[in-house]
Parts: structure tokens; sequence; C-alpha cells
């Protein structure tokens, strides 16, 4: 990756971690779940309010890194308005990315998400890119106790 690509990238992922879209809780969710990565202290809670299969606004609220920050605040621009099955698509094909696994992890319905595609090089940094999917899988498949990703 040339330089420009990368200083835009760090760019982006700066600006969500300062700037995080979605932040705070919801007031009335139908589902949440909390987030934990033990290794770093990462935490997430995700809040999300359903209109029949939809999402149709979600919420967060972290402390943590600035990818775990800027993961779950492009997390929540991307999954607003999907159904349950694409945003588990969504998660599915950005674990693929941020694992390496391109070859489903490409397409353009990742806009942004793309630019997390280098934690793939530090498998430590994998989980606070997840961590937030993980959290908004489990609220989604009714999992009660907090999410880890170890």
């Amino acid at each position: 990756m040339n330089d420009e690509v990368t200083d835009l990238y760090q760019e982006v992922i700066l600006d969500h971690s300062r700037n995080p879209r979605n932040f705070g809780p919801a007031e009335g969710a139908d589902l949440s779940a909390k987030g934990n990565n033990p290794l770093c202290g990462d935490r997430v809670t995700i809040f999300l309010k359903l209109n029949g299969d939809r999402i149709s606004e979600v919420k967060f609220d972290a402390r943590g890194c600035a990818i775990s920050l800027a993961s779950a605040s492009m997390m929540t621009e991307m999954i607003k308005g999907k159904s349950i099955e694409e945003a588990k698509t969504l998660f599915r094909k950005f674990l693929a990315l941020v694992t390496g696994e391109n070859e489903i992890g490409a397409g353009p319905d990742l806009a942004d998400l793309k630019t997390l595609s280098g934690v793939s090089r530090f498998p430590t940094r994998i989980k606070c890119a997840t961590l937030s999917w993980h959290a908004m899988v489990g609220a989604l498949n009714g999992i009660d106790e907090e999410i880890k990703t170890e």
C-alpha cells in the first residue's frame, strides 16, 4: 500500500475514533450486548432497535483504543437500516477482511471498513477491530453473557 493511501486510512480511523458516530446509550433498545477484550481492556456495549427484521437504530457506548472505537463507529453506520441477516453477512465479510481472508472480504459494501484491513498484520489488533462486531452479533443472537474476544 502506498504512503498516500496509508495516510488516508489513518485519517479515517482517527476521525472515527475522535468523533465516533452513534456514540452513547440508546433509550428503549430492543437488544443489547456487552463486549470485552480482556487482552487490552477495550469494552463496548451495543444497543439495537429493530423494526421487524431491520435494524432501525444502532448506538454504542465504549472505552478503548482508536481501532476499537473507529470500528464500532463504522459498524454502526454500516448496519443501520440493514436486515438482521444483512448485518450478520457484513460481520462475516468484515471478519474475513481483517483476518486476511480477503476472498469474501473484498467488495464495495465494506466502504470505510477497508481502512481497518491493515490490522490483519497484527493479530492482537484484530480483536480490537472485531469486538463491537462480535457484540452486535451476540445481541442479534440473544446472548446474555458478556462477549469476549478470547
